[in-house]
């Protein structure tokens, strides 16, 4: 019995290095996570942009301790162009935040990271430092069951802050300077759905997660804002938040009440062209957010989050790793990707304020609202 415990690889042994830290939450060993949902993950996000329409900057790495997997991905647009890495490999160890090329280094954690992307074939490379501009806000918890399945059960923090370092486009080194570039991140863990596609069966013609999404944290200098909506199409809610979060640490943050939305939706298109967002308990009294995409990268393409039948977030790729380098036009992508969630650099305004941050939607099947009436319809 000993000697067959001995002569497991580490993929197969339940300890790890954690195990060696007091951070244990039940009477399994860190490698196993509470629940046997194969859905489980634990994701880092990121996105870096110059507050204009230069480039766009998104990266990721999650890992997926049911699915036995790792994977991570770098997906920056620029000058019409949508260059991603992607990376994948066995898990074995939860301390390795790393995959392929890319590894993510928590130096002082809710307030400093790196994050570095060795070169690649993809042609972009970064080496990157992130400092926290406000502190970490704890997002509401997602909870969704379809046709008796729980299909999200999640928990997530939101944070802004700036990036200092360099990115590596097709050969040209640009400089990452705080005074200008800025970006937020989250990380989020629980069940979501990922990996290989299962069985459609009861739930064949069901979006998992059916009308509109909403997510958009916003740097306005000395606080933030961060708005969130989930909204069905007979518009009930299962998610929203809408607040104010001060870069003073000892300031509290702003419950701003339940936020409303008008949103121009570009004919023929399921995208946005311009946004109102009014959050109507402000203590000066309601305010109207007013938001315009500056430069879209669709992640719903190439990174593990959308489409791609061989490739989705925790999908196993072999007992070797994989590292892939993909290159679109972004024109050639816009018309699947709108049916995603999509990503765009975006500048906010409210009263005399202006700021940058992300701009993200997502129209999924129907949406009469917005004169989707089908899972297919665009915008009139």
């Amino acid at each position: 019995m000993t000697m067959e415990h001995n002569d497991r690889t580490s993929s197969e042994r339940s300890l790890s290095a954690w195990d060696d830290y007091p951070v244990h939450q039940t009477s399994e060993f860190i490698r196993h996570v509470a629940t046997s949902d194969r859905n489980f993950y634990d994701r880092y996000y990121f996105n870096l942009h110059p507050s204009s329409d230069e480039f766009f900057a998104i990266f990721g790495l999650g890992q997926y301790p049911n699915l036995g997997t790792t994977d991570a991905f770098l997906a920056v647009t620029k000058d019409g162009t949508q260059r991603i890495m992607r990376a994948s490999k066995p898990l074995t160890e939860r301390m390795d935040v790393s995959v392929g090329p890319m590894r993510i280094e928590v130096i002082e954690p809710l307030e400093k990271l790196r994050v570095v992307v060795e070169p690649n074939d993809a042609d972009i490379a970064m080496d990157v430092t992130w400092t926290a501009a406000i502190p970490a806000f704890e997002e509401p918890r997602q909870y969704l069951r379809s046709r008796g399945t729980v299909v999200f059960d999640t928990q997530r923090f939101a944070q802004l802050g700036r990036w200092e370092g360099t990115l590596t486009v097709a050969g040209e080194d640009i400089a990452i300077t705080p005074d200008r570039c800025g970006g937020s991140r989250d990380r989020s863990w629980g069940v979501r759905p990922v990996g290989e596609k299962q069985p459609d069966g009861i739930r064949q013609s069901i979006s998992v997660m059916p009308g509109m999404w909403n997510y958009m944290p916003v740097d306005f200098g000395d606080h933030s804002i961060i708005y969130m909506c989930h909204e069905r199409p007979d518009g009930h809610r299962p998610l929203e938040e809408a607040v104010r979060v001060w870069a003073d640490p000892d300031r509290p943050a702003d419950w701003l009440g339940t936020p409303t939305w008008e949103h121009d939706m570009i004919s023929g298109s399921r995208l946005l062209a311009a946004s109102r967002i009014t959050m109507p308990d402000a203590p000066e009294g309601p305010i109207t957010m007013s938001a315009r995409p500056l430069l879209t990268n669709f992640i719903s393409i190439g990174t593990g989050y959308g489409f791609e039948e061989d490739w989705r977030h925790g999908m196993w790729q072999g007992e070797d790793e994989v590292v892939q380098a993909l290159t679109y036009d972004v024109d050639d992508i816009r018309g699947l990707a709108q049916y995603g969630v999509v990503d765009s650099v975006g500048e906010f305004r409210y009263g005399d304020r202006v700021g940058y941050g992300l701009y993200e939607h997502g129209f999924f099947g129907p949406f009469p609202p917005m004169d989707l009436h089908d899972r297919g319809d665009l915008h009139p």
